[in-house]
C-alpha cells in the first residue's frame, strides 16, 4: 500500500495568523509549508520550534509538533529534540532580534556543534512586536522610529551569515519572503543538507520599516555557485551587499552525533581498575 502523501495546506493548522497585513512572515510560513510538502514528509515527522517574537508564532500555524520556547532559547530546545528524536525533521523559527540578541550564544554554538536541523530566521532589522527599536541586524544610522536614538544606534550591525561560517555551520543561504517557491525551495534544500542548516529569510516589516516594500526591487540571485570552500564562502559574505539570494556555503562536515552513555557498571570498574 502506498504512504498517503500531503499537500502544503495538510502542514497549515486551523489558527489565522495575528501578523500585520504586508509582513513578510505570512511568505514564509507558505514556505515551510511548501518545503515539508515537496519533500514528501508526513506532519507526524516533522517538528517547529521557536523563541518569543512575531515570527516565533509559527508553531501555532502549523500542523506539526511544536514547542513554542522562550526567549533566545529555541536552538537549545529545537537541539534536545533532534538528539531525543533523530527521527524527525527538526526546523527552528525564529527573528533577527530571538535569534542573535537574547539567543547569540546558543547560535554561535549550534551552528559550532552541527546537530541535523534547520534555522530559519526571518530577519526585518527591528523588534517588531515591541514596537520598533533596533534589533541586532539594524542599520546603525537607522532612526527613523521613535523608539531609536536620534542619529541611530551608531553600532556596526550583526552579520549572521559570517557568524554562522565562522561558527561552523554546515549550509547557509539566504531567501526573500516576497518568492515563497524559491524560499520554500531553498529551504527543502536546507533539510536535505546534513548538519547544522541556516537560512536568513529577508521578511519586510512594512509597519515599523516601511522602506523595506523595496526589498523587492533589489534582491537578486547570487551569480555564484554555491561554494565548500570556507575562505571564498568568507571572501564573498564579507563583500557582499545582502541582497543575494540563494545557497551561499555548503559544507561537508559530518552531523553531531550524540555520544554513548558514560554509565558503567561495578563490573566494569572492578575490570577497569583490576591489579
Amino acid at each position: 500500500m502506498n504512504a498517503p502523501t500531503f499537500s502544503a495546506k495538510d502542514f497549515r493548522s486551523d489558527v489565522k495568523p495575528v501578523w500585520c497585513p504586508g509582513c513578510g512572515d505570512y511568505g514564509v510560513l507558505s514556505s515551510i509549508a511548501k518545503a515539508f510538502a515537496d519533500l514528501e514528509l508526513a506532519p507526524h515527522q516533522t517538528s517547529v520550534v521557536s523563541g518569543i517574537g512575531c515570527s516565533s508564532r509559527i508553531p501555532a500555524y502549523t500542523n506539526t509538533y511544536g514547542f513554542h520556547s522562550i526567549h533566545g532559547r529555541a536552538l537549545a530546545v529545537g537541539a534536545g529534540l533532534k538528539l531525543a528524536r533523530p527521527d524527525l525533521t527538526v526546523l527552528v523559527a525564529g527573528g533577527d532580534g530571538d535569534g542573535f540578541s537574547i539567543g547569540g550564544n546558543h547560535f554561535i554554538h549550534a551552528c559550532r556543534r552541527n546537530v541535523d536541523m534547520t534555522y530559519v530566521v526571518m530577519d526585518n532589522r527591528v523588534y517588531g512586536m515591541t514596537k520598533g527599536q533596533p534589533s541586532p541586524t539594524t542599520e546603525a544610522d537607522w532612526d527613523a522610529s521613535a523608539m531609536a536614538p536620534p542619529g541611530g544606534t551608531g553600532v556596526t550591525p550583526f552579520h549572521p551569515l559570517a557568524i554562522a561560517l565562522a561558527s561552523g555551520a554546515n549550509f547557509i543561504a539566504r531567501a526573500f519572503s516576497g518568492d515563497t517557491n524559491g524560499t520554500a525551495a531553498l529551504i527543502a534544500e536546507a533539510i536535505r543538507h546534513p548538519g547544522f542548516s541556516f537560512v536568513v529569510v529577508m521578511s519586510p516589516c512594512i509597519t515599523f520599516r516601511e522602506e523595506q516594500r523595496d526589498w523587492k526591487n533589489v534582491v537578486r540571485q547570487s551569480g555564484f555557485p554555491a561554494t565548500s570552500d570556507p575562505a571564498q564562502a568568507a571572501r564573498r559574505l564579507m563583500t557582499d551587499d545582502g541582497f543575494n539570494m540563494g545557497v551561499l556555503y555548503r559544507g561537508n562536515r559530518d552531523s553531531f552525533v550524540k555520544p554513548r552513555s558514560t554509565e558503567c557498571s561495578i563490573a566494569d570498574l572492578d575490570a577497569e581498575f583490576a591489579v
